[in-house]
């Protein structure tokens, strides 16, 4: 799968009150962060591509299939889901178990399913876990886990919701090179997501949702400059990008290792 097209999508869970409008987005393997306040409509969004919802009004397209053509098993196979809360995602007694539902489920035999879970608790850094009771273990691993059982599906898209959420610095890094080891395997990665420090570091596209419309849409460096449209999505500007304009840069710095090879390039030194 290349990409996700959405065809003027329209949707809304009362008459005369729309939660999304006119979306029209092509989603391809640029790895992409969906923000916005609480009830910008980004959470409703996932669920559609998901299946979950189906679209008043417009279409999902998947490599150029209406999703409307298909069960929510079938886009199973197409599409996962890392769900915000890792408690409303796990419900088995043992690691291994929990991370082998979702593969056979989308019909890969048990062996398949067993090989593919392990090599997504490795990815997470959790293969010594895989006789626990995921219970046992802390939020952060749960998460952790949450992960590896969409992992281990293969799926074409990856969609996380709010990863960062009870993460620390360790496990932040660790869902860091899982993001640069999907998109370099040709994955389809987004997220939803409040972290904007996260989405500097992670993501290549942002998307910025207001009032269940698209207000920005494009490199993450040039959305983080649109100083006023931010405003009024009621959002503000990675830590980075905030300091370096309070110092008077004009130019957008999304971490710290930009700046400093600006100032490097700038001065000519050996910082």
């Amino acid at each position: 799968m290349k990409n996700i097209e959405i065809k003027d999508m329209h949707f809304s869970y009362t008459k005369n009150e729309p939660i999304l409008s006119g979306i029209n987005l092509m989603l391809d393997t640029r790895t992409t962060a969906i923000i916005g306040q609480n009830g910008a409509g980004k959470t409703t969004f996932v669920k559609l591509l998901k299946g979950l919802l189906r679209p008043e009004q417009g279409k999902i397209l998947l490599d150029g299939k209406d999703i409307a053509e298909l069960t929510v098993a079938q886009i199973s196979k197409h599409i996962g889901l890392v769900f915000q809360n890792p408690n409303d995602q796990i419900f088995k007694n043992k690691v291994i178990d929990e991370v082998m539902f979702g593969p056979l489920n989308i019909g890969m035999s048990e062996e398949d399913a067993r090989l593919h879970s392990k090599k997504a608790l490795a990815m997470v850094g959790l293969e010594h876990t895989a006789e626990e009771n995921p219970y046992d273990m802390g939020l952060s691993e749960r998460k952790l886990i949450a992960i590896a059982s969409i992992l281990a599906m293969d799926t074409d898209v990856i969609i996380f919701d709010e990863p960062t959420i009870a993460q620390d610095y360790k496990a932040k890094e660790k869902i860091k090179e899982i993001i640069r080891n999907l998109k370099f395997e040709g994955k389809i990665v987004l997220t939803i997501i409040h972290d904007m420090d996260f989405v500097a570091e992670c993501f290549e596209r942002t998307i910025v949702f207001a009032k269940g419309k698209v207000l920005l849409d494009g490199p993450t460096a040039e959305v983080f400059s649109k100083r006023d449209e931010l405003e009024q999505a009621y959002l503000e500007p990675p830590h980075v990008t905030q300091l370096c304009n309070s110092l008077g840069y004009d130019e957008v710095f999304l971490n710290v290792d930009d700046f400093v090879a600006y100032i490097k390039q700038k001065r000519g030194d050996s910082l």
